[in-house]
């Protein structure tokens, strides 16, 4: 039997394929909270449209208060100007859901946290609040490290949790592949 796509969930044994190899659901979180533990390296999160899942998922490790900092749902734009300096222009020019946004909220949370990387996610989750130019499943993704900041565009299917799990997931992946794949940028 071949290995299931990149990212598959099989719900039924709790198993997650990534790059072809079947691991436990929280291995994903564990290896990312590995690495950072190993490095001395901290890790915020700012979560719109995942509404804390990506932070439930680093807490699910036992000892990742070794390296994880805090997070911060930032719902409103309020919340996003007020907590994470996320600039109203950008919100008005660009839209919440947008990679500006995603960009500075990592940045800002990282910024307020004092932490080595900085995570943020901003999205569509649906049903509702979808737009042509910006479809319900739209998500993006930022990651802050110093003055180098990486996005990533999802378009994703599925019912509100489905999207929110997916993104969470995704968020995941994204960050470990950086971690793994940018060590010369990260040291």
């Amino acid at each position: 039997m071949s290995p299931a796509p990149h990212g598959v969930q099989d719900n039924a044994l709790n198993l997650t394929w990534f790059r072809g190899v079947k691991m436990m659901r929280n291995s994903l979180e564990k290896l990312v909270g590995d690495y950072l533990r190993n490095k001395g390296w901290t890790l915020s999160i700012a979560e719109s449209c995942t509404g804390g899942l990506i932070s439930d998922r680093i807490t699910d490790v036992s000892g990742s208060s070794d390296y994880f900092m805090g997070g911060m749902v930032n719902y409103s734009n309020e919340s996003k100007a007020k907590h994470l300096g996320v600039p109203s222009n950008d919100m008005k020019k660009y839209g919440a859901v947008s990679s500006q946004v995603a960009k500075r909220m990592a940045q800002g949370v990282r910024k307020a946290f004092q932490t080595t990387f900085g995570l943020s996610t901003t999205g569509v989750a649906g049903p509702t609040g979808g737009t042509k130019e910006k479809p319900v499943g739209l998500v993006f993704i930022g990651l802050a490290k110093g003055k180098k900041t990486w996005l990533k565009r999802l378009n994703l299917k599925g019912s509100r949790r489905d999207i929110k799990e997916k993104a969470t997931e995704k968020s995941l992946e994204f960050f470990y592949e950086i971690l793994i794949h940018s060590r010369q940028v990260l040291n």
